[in-house]
């Protein structure tokens, strides 16, 4: 397994998770990470993304202001800490790197 999420759960409207992503050295050293989402009967959708270093992170309109994601290459880990959550951010949520992806985890707000 190369990359493994977690951190996911129920919370309750303008509450707080944080995710996160733990990855191989090979999958994680040197790439950009992202977090996307997908929810049932939709497509998976881009939430976010940070560079190798660190230095530039870039967020969906949907989710700026609310998310933040960072990472710590000592800990191959990459994490996203969502804020003022809506039941519209209810999905499974994927950590990516190139063609590698997690397994997802669940993140359901309820209203």
């Amino acid at each position: 397994v190369q990359m493994v999420e977690s951190g996911g759960g129920l919370v309750q409207t303008g509450g707080s998770l944080k995710l996160s992503c733990t990855a191989s050295e090979r999958t994680f050293s040197g790439h950009n990470m992202g977090w996307f989402r997908q929810s049932p009967g939709t497509e998976r959708e881009w939430v976010s993304a940070v560079t190798w270093t660190g230095g530039g992170t870039f967020y969906a309109d949907s989710v700026k202001g609310r998310f933040t994601i960072s990472r710590d290459n000592a800990k191959n880990t990459v994490y996203l800490q969502m804020n003022s959550l809506k039941p519209d951010d209810t999905a499974v949520y994927y950590c990516q790197s190139g063609d590698s992806w997690g397994q997802g985890t669940q993140v359901t707000v309820s209203s």
